[in-house]
């Protein structure tokens, strides 16, 4: 049960943030789908709505629930994880040559690598508490990373491959709070990082010496459009028409906004439908032409605001669990924040992560106002009660 003094541990600065940035979406969708359907330009906005009430709903809820009891059904969360993202493969419908969603009714789908990041979360965070101070050495990592592998491989088949480096996210952070070797799988990291950095670099290089042209023949797990996409970011110009076409509108949206912006509803680039997913995962680009460097820069400090409450949080945990599970979910929300408004400015990868608590999307909301429900559940039994 909850006491009601338990209310007072409540962080009513991050619950203001999230609000702010709950009503910068609908402002921001007010604008970026207005242009979506010509004969109902408020259609996503109401949408967007139902999903962000309902949303707060759930994250009413698992905030009143205690986030202990999660650890007592691990195993039953993660098997009912991996059999929803299998589920996707049988029931899921195809859109964009990804096969990510599964239909509910005839109009609304929802997608389970969303809500598997939460999932995976709250399951890691058990494995892990179980293993502190035993991640001190390589063969100690092997556990985590197949625990994290399996779940993963099953979104980068979809292919998701955004959601997939998720999760690398989500491991790393956790690992690291949990107590691994700094050095040792810092190291193991940055290794795995060079050694994916060359693995591209041969196999998209026209200039290799003929003892390593075998490289480029060598099979890569993933398709040759999602390669495209990852490298297309370093030189846009190159391919103006195809992959490059989405990174060079979303600059010329957001270096045209200037200072103040164009003004609402005022913007060229995603008004004239220049910009493509620019309700989605180019919502960025939106806020920049529109609003300018200030309405960036706001959007950036909440988002801000946000995350160091959410460590807070964290650091105000009762137990290794709670504090595990906020360092996955700001793990997560960090992630997203930064491939997003990277991808968007043109200096990283294209790899379709939207702009949490901002764009346009059913299955992210719920999901991202779930994840904060368990960050208030913490923060709400940070502290023992004494009788």
């Amino acid at each position: 049960m909850l006491d009601r003094r338990m209310l007072k541990n409540l962080d009513f600065l991050f619950i203001l943030f999230v609000f702010l940035l709950l009503g910068t979406s609908l402002l921001i969708q007010s604008t970026a789908s207005y242009n979506i359907y010509e004969s109902q330009p408020f259609r996503l906005l109401k949408i967007q709505s139902v999903w962000i009430a309902t949303g707060l709903v759930l994250c009413t809820v698992i905030a009143f629930f205690d986030y202990q009891k999660l650890r007592r059904f691990s195993w039953w969360i993660y098997a009912f994880n991996i059999a929803l993202l299998l589920a996707v493969f049988a029931f899921g419908e195809e859109a964009k040559g990804a096969q990510r969603w599964i239909p509910v009714t005839s109009t609304q789908n929802i997608q389970p690598s969303e809500f598997a990041k939460l999932f995976i979360i709250v399951t890691f965070a058990d494995f892990l508490s179980k293993r502190q101070g035993k991640l001190n050495r390589f063969r100690d990592f092997i556990p985590p990373f197949l625990y994290i592998l399996v779940p993963m491989l099953l979104i980068v088949k979809q292919p998701d491959l955004g959601t997939a480096l998720v999760f690398v996210a989500i491991l790393i952070g956790m690992m690291f709070v949990a107590g691994a070797n700094p050095w040792k799988f810092g190291g193991l990291i940055v290794g795995g990082a060079l050694v994916v950095a060359v693995v591209l670099w041969l196999h998209f290089s026209d200039d290799l010496p003929g003892w390593l042209q075998f490289a480029q023949g060598l099979p890569l797990p993933l398709h040759d459009y999602q390669l495209q996409r990852l490298t297309v970011f370093l030189d846009p110009a190159a391919d103006i028409s195809g992959d490059g076409y989405q990174i060079i509108q979303s600059i010329w949206a957001i270096g045209s906004g200037g200072f103040w912006g164009k003004g609402y509803r005022q913007g060229t680039q995603a008004q004239l439908d220049f910009l493509p997913e620019h309700h989605t995962d180019f919502i960025f680009s939106v806020v920049g032409e529109e609003f300018g460097f200030i309405g960036t820069i706001t959007l950036l400090f909440c988002f801000l605001i946000f995350l160091l409450r959410a460590v807070n949080i964290g650091m105000k945990a009762k137990d290794v669990y709670g504090t595990l599970v906020a360092a996955g979910i700001v793990s997560m929300f960090t992630f997203h924040i930064l491939v997003n408004v990277g991808m968007t400015s043109g200096i990283m990868p294209v790899t379709g992560i939207p702009l949490p608590l901002i764009s346009y999307g059913g299955s992210a909301m719920w999901a991202n106002l779930m994840s904060i429900g368990v960050l208030l559940s913490i923060n709400i039994r940070r502290q023992r009660l004494m009788f």
